[in-house]
Order: C-alpha cells, then structure tokens, then sequence
C-alpha cells in the first residue's frame, strides 16, 4: 500500500498541469476509484482531491516566486485556473492574494517558519552566484523513505532511517533528501521529502529508485542545521530567481557530506536540477 501511494504522489506531482482528477490517477494505477481514494486518506491522512488541491496552490506559489516572466494570470492557468478562481483559491489557501504574495516573496528576506520570531535576510544575487557551480551529476540509485510531515523533524526521521537501515550504509554510500515543498509556503506538517541513502543495484529490499542526474546547479552549504532553510530560500529566491536557468524537475536535493549530529552543523550540496 505505501509503495503505490508513494508512486501515486510521483506521478500527481509530475502531472500538476494536467487535468487530474481522483478517477485518472486511480485508472492510472488500475485501481477502482473508490478502492484507491481509501488507500491513499489511510496512508496520507489527506483525500486524494485535497492532495492535488493543495500541491497546486503550492506549486504555483513556487512559480510566482520564480518566475518572474509569466504573469499571475498565466500561472493560474497553467494549473487550471480561471483569473477570479484562482485569486480566491489562492488567497483561502495562503491568506495573501497571488499579488501581495509575489511582492512579499521579491522583498529580499522571509520568516522563518522553523523559529516564528526570526527574519532571515538574503544575501545578493552575485553572492550566491560565486558559490554556485553547475555540474554534470550521475545517476544516483537510492534506498528511500518518503516523509510527509514537517521539515522541523528531519534529524529525527534521519535518525531513525540509519538505525532501521544500519546494514546498507556502506563505504562511500551518500545520504541525501530529495525535497518537494518550499516550507514558506506548503502546510508546516505536510511537506514531502524523501531520506534517500545511495546503494547498489542489487539492493534487494521494494523501497528503491532511480533519481535521474543531468546537469545541476550545486550550492555548497556549511554551517548550522539551523540556517539550512535561509540558505536554501536565498539560493531558489534570489539566485534561481535571476539566472537564466529554470528549474527541469520539481524537485531539489541536497546532499550530505558531513554531518555533527552532536552540534547541528553540516556540510552538504544543495543541487536544483536546471536546463
């Protein structure tokens, strides 16, 4: 059941700008409606609708933030919004309309969700440039779990990840997360992200995937835990943002390679896929 849940979620979030509805993705999986619909509430907590609802409020937020070439009423439209529909529904959604969002979102700092009485301030565009390298990364076959919680709980889920999968964490093995959601903007429990450990071919356990490589623009972060989400938030909204580049999936990684657990502090990559 969590293995065709998970890839129903791939393959919602690859279809956002389609005209999905709960009887498609079930057909898709050859599952009748009603059977799939209870599978997936069990598993998520959330109707398959309220799913699809919610990623698409929360992925056009992502695009008003990133690019600033379409208008408010294009990227309604590109997922299934008439101009009206979708400043309501945006609003309910985030308590901001589609405008005052994408002001607040250009202004050069963000709240931190992590720590309510915190701003954090971004650095400048040429900053962040001088950090970014853009690579050529290979295939990286993973063992996985997927998260769907708050992002306030990684270390938590990490920890419990390298216990459960002690066995497979092999010399040169990397840990990394394959993250979907900016937490500026989806529900603080309900952002998805996947803890991913990278293995051999030959793993024999259901829970692996192939995480596609290609050409990334890699952010080398090191510091503490703790200002990870100001990082990650400056690089998509101000860098991404600015450069001529667009993200390819709707997805980043970030990939560890050291961890204090003791201190907070990490080193790590973060990569947007880019084209």
């Amino acid at each position: 059941m969590r293995e065709l849940v998970s890839k129903s979620i791939d393959y919602i979030i690859r279809s956002l700008k389609d005209d999905l509805t709960v009887k498609s993705v079930a057909d898709h999986f050859h599952y009748s409606e009603f059977h799939f619909a209870r599978l997936f509430k069990a598993e998520t907590g959330e109707s398959v609708y309220a799913f699809i609802k919610r990623l698409k409020m929360d992925q056009s937020a992502i695009d008003l933030k990133l690019k600033h070439n379409k208008s408010i009423t294009e990227i309604g439209s590109d997922y299934g919004y008439s101009p009206s529909n979708y400043s309501s529904a945006f609003k309910k959604h985030t308590a901001a309309s589609p405008a005052q969002f994408r002001k607040t979102a250009n202004a050069g700092k963000v709240n931190n969700p992590f720590y309510p009485a915190r701003t954090d301030v971004f650095e400048t565009y040429a900053a962040y440039d001088d950090r970014i390298k853009i690579e050529e990364l290979p295939d990286l076959f993973v063992l996985y779990e997927r998260m769907i919680g708050s992002y306030a709980d990684i270390k938590e889920n990490w920890l419990k990840f390298i216990s459960k999968y002690r066995e497979y964490f092999q010399s040169g093995a990397r840990m990394l997360e394959r993250f979907y959601d900016d937490p500026s903007v989806a529900s603080p429990g309900s952002c998805i992200c996947d803890l991913c450990l990278s293995v051999e071919n030959s793993c024999p356990l259901e829970n692996v995937t192939t995480i596609r490589g290609g050409r990334f623009a890699v952010y080398r972060y090191e510091g503490a835990i703790a200002d990870i989400f100001c990082a990650v938030q400056g690089v998509f909204s101000v860098w991404l943002s600015q450069s001529r580049y667009e993200m390819r999936e709707r997805y980043g990684l970030s990939i560890y390679r050291e961890i204090e657990w003791d201190h907070n502090h990490v080193v790590m990559d973060l990569c947007i896929p880019i084209q």
